[in-house]
């Protein structure tokens, strides 16, 4: 009777702790004042037409447009039409992130991509960490003119795969998980500017490896010609995890280039100019001039 008892107590007790970190997140990541899939301010999809040479830009998991603004507004300025959609969930209340699922992105960027060939007789793709992943897959679907992989997740870590896998059960006792680290952005001014919420469900982590797996079945098909650019840095790709993904890309013209002092998102970090100026001759050397 005892242990029932104390049994009873601690259900009870965790039941009262799940609820409280749910209303003490939801709280502090939450605004009633935003409808469900309002973007917060500079979150905003990236649209910009300068010519017939088209390239489309898609930002991380957790991530917005905002991660890819200046690497956007650098491409445009040098005669490059530009589209950055913003990720269903991304960038608006955490309900609406919640509720997205992997084949909604999957369809915002065939949405942006198709929109983008109307518009372009030339399409380059860039993508970055989950962007990435989305990038192979319309890759294994459609070849491009070029594309570019900024560290792009391929592959889940030990701990995230688990997360995944059994995220139905973690949800019921830890239904929040902090998906921001200090060290994904090393440059602190670039980190403080950062849009992304830094909190996402077991669910979601879920959907991000629905993204990761089908990318991995189809790297093997990758046809267009790829820069693939990761950091030695990098908290969340580790550098064997890095090496194999690309030894794994199919292309027959592919290379893998190092940034030294970044974390993972490198369109803004301390290496931004240098992977900027590297995105660009890519570019340049690959796609004939309109």
């Amino acid at each position: 009777m005892i242990a029932l008892f104390g049994g009873l107590i601690v259900a009870g007790a965790a039941l009262a702790a799940t609820w409280f970190t749910r209303r003490t997140i939801r709280a502090r990541y939450e605004s009633d004042e935003l409808p469900r899939d309002y973007p917060i301010e500079g979150a905003e999809p990236v649209s910009l037409d300068n010519g017939a040479r088209g390239v489309l830009i898609l930002h991380g998991f957790g991530d917005t447009p905002q991660s890819v603004r200046a690497l956007a507004t650098d491409l445009h300025a040098n005669g490059w039409t530009v589209r950055a959609p913003l990720l269903r969930g991304h960038g608006s209340t955490l309900s609406a992130f919640t509720a997205a699922r992997a084949e909604d992105w999957l369809s915002d960027a065939r949405t942006a991509l198709d929109e983008l060939r109307s518009r372009t007789t030339h399409v380059a793709v860039i993508g970055q960490s989950m962007g990435g992943a989305l990038a192979i897959i319309l890759a294994s679907e459609l070849r491009f003119d070029v594309m570019v992989l900024l560290t792009p997740f391929v592959r889940l870590s030990r701990k995230g795969a688990r997360i995944a896998a059994f995220h139905r059960v973690i949800s019921l006792v830890v239904p929040y998980l902090r998906s921001r680290s200090d060290s994904s952005i090393l440059d602190p001014e670039a980190r403080r500017r950062a849009l992304g919420r830094g909190v996402m469900t077991p669910r979601l982590a879920h959907e991000l490896s629905v993204i990761v797996d089908q990318a991995w079945r189809a790297a093997r098909q990758i046809q267009s010609p790829t820069l693939v650019i990761n950091s030695r840095q990098d908290p969340r790709i580790t550098v064997p995890d890095a090496e194999s993904a690309f030894a794994r890309l199919g292309s027959g013209e592919k290379t893998l280039k190092w940034a030294t002092k970044s974390g993972h998102v490198l369109s803004v970090d301390f290496d931004c100019d240098w992977v900027a100026s590297e995105i660009g001759n890519w570019l340049e050397s690959h796609v004939a001039r309109v």
